[in-house]
Order: C-alpha cells, then structure tokens, then sequence
C-alpha cells in the first residue's frame, strides 16, 4: 500500500508543484506530471531520511512531496534551459 500511495501523493504533488513553479520549460501532460510528482516524492522521502526527519520505511507527506516535486521541476527547467542553448549554437 505504501507504493500506492506514493504515487497519489506524487500526483497531486506533481499539479501544485506545477501551479507554484513559474517557468515556461515545464513538462506538459498527465504522465510527465505524474511522473514529476513521484520523483518528487521519493527525492522528499530520501532527503529526508539523510536529514533524520524520518525514519526508514516512512515516507514524505503532501507537502514534503510538493517540496521534491518544485526541486526536480527547477531542476527539469535548468537542464531544459541549457540543451535549449546548446542546441542554438
């Protein structure tokens, strides 16, 4: 069940990150939001098993996952931006 539920928290964490991080190299589309938010839940719940703020086997909530999800769309936005410029050349 723990799965599961990572991946509806990741969802919904995947639509607010979206709404919150302004940019215009944002993946589009139901997968690619799914996506986005279970990455970003898994970088919260990794992140912060390193920090102690949980322990093994406990995973990130809702806001935990929308702070990975904002994280791995800024990160998706610089690498975007970068082959962008590469390409140009």
């Amino acid at each position: 069940m723990g799965i599961i539920w990572t991946i509806i928290i990741g969802f919904v964490a995947g639509v607010i990150a979206k709404f919150v991080t302004p940019g215009s190299n944002e993946p589009s589309g139901f997968i690619l939001t799914t996506i986005l938010g279970i990455v970003g839940a898994f970088v919260a719940t990794f992140l912060g098993q390193q920090l102690g703020w949980y322990r093994a086997g406990e995973g990130a909530g809702l806001v935990g996952a929308v702070v990975g999800a904002v994280i791995v769309l800024i990160a998706w936005s610089v690498l975007a931006n970068r082959s962008n410029t590469t390409t140009r050349l």
